[in-house]
């Protein structure tokens, strides 16, 4: 949906920065802005700053900054359409219809309804769940030491033992059998009739991103079959491209997700304090859900049972992992099956330990391959030690082939140079693992951490934002085109027309640009601070300095572009008139 600029500012304005951060991080004031721990890095020191006047936030230990709707865009991971929705409901501003084709909107009727209906039943089965028929339920999630905020934050519920309470209680509510099937609520046989598809289980409400339910798992009670029931896929589930847990662990900010195989693990996780814990949902990993996992993060640590099918899945998920361009690792829960076992009997800290302890996957590959050789007999030794080879030979990066067979060689004491000869011997037969080309000289020209010229233009339109009446005495020497960093100069464009008029608004200039590492950078300069600067003396020569780098740097600039560019030579005139002036001008602060 596309939505007119003015929309999109009314909606901006209407939320207060400092009041929309304030709901989700600490910030206290300090001096003209809020200052608080970063949510989208791990950090101990306050470096997330946010500005009421300028409406903007920016962190200076990672470099993340935007306008709210840049926060809510990546804090919340909503589309730029959610985040303005978001933003407009919470400041009450009412968003243009959107306009279907007869189709769409019929396509999207059924669809409402499949939630609404979704969202009727998980009530009931959390009320039940609540009630004297719902004992056993709850039995069995105190026998699995869930506390209540845990059951109520996951919409626990249970499913009564009779086979049609819940398609009764919908049919009364008004709707249709055929809906209720569609929705896989309820089924429908021959035998039976029209019945619930869950009955005497406890159930899984199964969320999206927006925590709107869209299906269910469900745990038989006793000793029926199946032992763990899904909702089948509908319009509005798709098995393959969601994930359990996901609308609470995507805020997380852990800096991975951990994969386990089952809800209760997930649950289990999110109770001792790993909320970024996610499932699978009753299928095997997909790279559908891989690549869902990639919009959050760049690391999965692997947590699935340690028996032998978990294994298996272990090895299958770190391949998809890998085409998704994730890093995966797995934790090791030895002596225990699963997560929920291990966090019942060792508990948060040990599980941090084993976290920080997981094992790359490459070599946890070659460790489960070990099993499959007896070592005592050379012959066999020698088919590992090819295996090996063979894998190792995946590596087309040259550093990181001799990094792992380093690694693999010390584990399980082969010969470095044995075994790298094993590889290229592999290699020269199969055709693989071939060098990386290589630039004829190593030597790289060191970059500075930052360009003196673009710090200096940084710190005058930070100086500018901050205190905008200084535009009326460097307007007679800085023009926009002084800000020779294209980006610069078209932010310098935009501020000096506002300035001009009257008008104030870093928030909306920032607006203009849609990509998000633009709006970092436009953040980060209307963010660069000036240290160690205490009296006002000091502070005015400060600035006369910093104007004057910029009109320096601007001077050279054109000059080197004579002959060139026509309308340079105007550029060079102007500019060693004004550099003129600025050598005996004082710059006066109010």
């Amino acid at each position: 949906m596309y939505y007119p600029d003015e929309i999109i500012e009314e909606v901006r304005n209407k939320n207060d920065i400092v009041d929309v951060i304030g709901s989700y991080v600490k910030i206290q004031k300090k001096g003209s802005s809020y200052f608080g721990l970063c949510p989208f890095h791990n950090e101990k020191s306050p470096s997330f700053s946010v500005s009421g006047h300028k409406q903007i936030y920016y962190c200076f230990g990672c470099g993340a900054g935007g306008n709210v709707i840049r926060f809510i865009m990546n804090y919340e991971n909503y589309t730029f359409q959610e985040a303005v929705k978001y933003l407009a409901e919470r400041a009450g501003v009412t968003l243009p219809e959107v306009e279907f084709t007869e189709e769409a909107r019929q396509k999207q009727s059924k669809r409402d309804k499949l939630l609404e209906i979704n969202k009727e039943a998980a009530r009931y089965f959390y009320y039940q769940l609540r009630t004297d028929r719902g004992k056993q339920g709850r039995d069995y999630f105190t026998r699995r030491e869930l506390s209540e905020e845990t059951m109520k934050k996951f919409g626990l519920g249970y499913a009564l033992k009779t086979p049609n309470d819940l398609t009764l209680y919908l049919k009364n509510k008004g709707y249709s059998d055929d809906l209720l099937v569609e929705a896989g609520i309820s089924a429908f046989d021959e035998r039976f009739g029209l019945h619930d598809k869950f009955w005497n289980r406890v159930i899984f409400p199964i969320q999206d991103i927006n925590h709107k339910v869209i299906g269910f798992g469900g745990r038989v009670m006793g000793d029926g079959t199946p032992k763990y029931l899904n909702s089948p896929e509908t319009m509005v589930f798709d098995k393959s491209r969601n994930l359990y847990g996901l609308n609470f662990a995507r805020t997380s900010r852990a800096g991975n997700f951990i994969l386990c195989e089952g809800y209760m693990d997930v649950i289990a996780m999110h109770q001792a304090g790993f909320t970024q814990a996610v499932a699978s949902l009753g299928t095997a990993f997909t790279s559908g859900q891989a690549s869902l996992l990639k919009r959050y993060t760049d690391e999965v640590l692997l947590s699935y049972d340690s028996d032998g099918a978990g294994t298996k899945a272990a090895l299958r998920a770190l391949e998809i992992l890998k085409e998704a361009g994730l890093t995966g690792k797995i934790i090791n829960l030895e002596p225990y099956k699963d997560p929920d076992e291990f966090m019942k009997h060792l508990g948060k800290e040990a599980f941090e330990e084993r976290i920080k302890q997981a094992e790359n996957s490459f070599l946890f590959e070659i460790r489960m391959l070990k099993r499959e050789f007896n070592l005592e007999d050379p012959e066999d030794k020698t088919k590992f030690h090819k295996e090996i080879a063979r894998k190792l030979c995946g590596f087309e990066i040259e550093v990181e082939r001799e990094n792992y067979i380093q690694a693999v060689a010390r584990e399980y004491d082969i010969g470095f140079e044995n075994l790298r000869r094993l590889v290229n011997r592999y290699a020269a037969q199969t055709g693989g693992a071939k060098p990386v080309e290589r630039p004829k000289s190593g030597i790289k020209k060191r970059q500075t951490v930052e360009d003196h010229k673009k710090r200096t233009q940084r710190m005058l339109l930070t100086w500018l934002t901050d205190e905008p009446e200084i535009y009326r005495q460097i307007s007679k020497y800085i023009k926009p085109s002084d800000f020779t960093e294209e980006l610069y100069g078209r932010v310098a464009q935009m501020l000096f027309a506002d300035l001009s008029e009257g008008n104030y608004n870093p928030a909306a200039i920032l607006s203009r640009f849609t990509e998000e590492e633009e709006q970092r950078e436009v953040a980060s300069m209307f963010h660069t601070k000036l240290e160690g600067i205490e009296t006002k003396q000091d502070k005015e020569k400060a600035l006369r300095d910093i104007v004057y780098a910029v009109k320096k740097n601007s001077y050279e600039y054109y000059t080197g572009k004579l002959g060139t560019d026509v309308s340079a030579l105007q550029q060079v005139i102007d500019g060693k008139r004004a550099l003129e002036e600025l050598a005996k001008v004082h710059i006066l602060l109010s």
